[in-house]
């Protein structure tokens, strides 16, 4: 399987080159940089044999048959119809658009191609999250609240790594689009009733720097999501399950009961790594012929019940 990662020096690109490595049968044949890049030098320290600042250039080549996107938001929806086109498999970092819209294309562009188009909410994969999913589908749980806090502190324009960030991010159509899919994964459901709320627009910016999320799903089951670039703390999500049996607390690719008791996630999948397990799902899905799990055709709900919350912010 020859992989093409668009964005690969960024925060999540070499993060996907990391698993991908751990991968058996994979081999990364180009990576794409942003302007700012010195891609070639990043290509040539890990004997990558192509690199270019031009996705088109690399979805033309004969030695990729994937594209791993971990492009800027605003370009998620554009790319991944690009590749699908050149007839291209494609795995994109979420949210997949930042419009209902947009993400309706892409679900089309899937359709007509038939190729296998996923998007990364690495949720529905890290090991904390699977374990709950998997006592969910068992019947051993059944989720009366879902409490998450995601909380960084970017009053200026920067990624995960601390670094200046070309494009602006966004609370809602980004870092909620994570807890949206994972309460409607999770739950089985789509949230039948949503609410949000919003702070002041950075004056720089020109987004809202603190956000409050309501969902609740016709089981009865309810969302409570607390977001906010203003936190002055460790950056990160913490999901709070409240079930009719424990409570759990999911940090990353940790589990925790109410008690902060840790909870063995050993045997759960064969990586303790959420994103390597994504990377290992797409690859699965492309050599199996099937629909992968988090396809962008499950994850359109997620952009729909996005797009309802932001009509209801006050």
């Amino acid at each position: 399987m020859r992989i093409c990662v668009a964005g690969a020096a960024g925060a999540f690109g070499t993060k996907h080159l990391e698993a991908l490595a751990n991968i058996e049968g994979v081999e990364v044949t180009s990576v794409v940089g942003g302007d700012a890049d010195d891609i070639d030098a990043f290509a040539a320290a890990r004997s990558i044999p192509h690199a270019t600042r031009n996705l088109n250039e690399a979805i033309a080549r004969d030695d990729v048959d994937a594209v791993i996107l971990a492009t800027p938001t605003p370009l998620h929806a554009e790319q991944t119809i690009a590749c699908l086109r050149a007839g291209k498999h494609v795995l994109c970092e979420i949210p997949m658009a930042d419009s209902l819209a947009d993400a309706q294309a892409v679900v089309q562009a899937q359709r007509e191609t038939g190729l296998v188009a996923m998007v990364d909410h690495v949720r529905r994969f890290n090991p904390s999250h699977q374990w709950i999913h998997d006592r969910i589908r068992a019947g051993e749980l059944k989720i009366q609240q879902m409490d998450i806090q995601t909380y960084f502190f970017r009053r200026t324009n920067t990624n995960a790594k601390g670094e200046p960030r070309s494009w602006t991010d966004h609370l809602l159509w980004h870092h909620a689009c994570h807890t949206v899919d994972l309460f409607q994964y999770q739950t089985g459901e789509i949230a039948e009733h949503v609410a949000g709320v919003q702070g002041p627009p950075h004056p720089e910016l020109g987004i809202a720097m603190d956000m409050g999320i309501l969902m609740k799903a016709a089981s009865g089951a309810v969302c409570t999501l607390s977001l906010s670039f203003n936190n002055d703390g460790p950056f990160g999500t913490w999901f709070r399950y409240i079930c009719d049996n424990g409570t759990y607390v999911a940090r990353y690719d940790d589990l925790f009961d109410g008690h902060d008791n840790r909870v063995d996630l050993s045997g759960v999948a064969v990586s303790t790594n959420g994103i390597e397990l994504a990377d290992r799902e797409f690859i699965a899905a492309i050599r199996e012929g099937r629909e992968p799990n988090s396809s962008v055709a499950q994850g359109l709900s997620a952009m729909e019940t996005l797009d309802r919350i932001e009509k209801s912010l006050l």
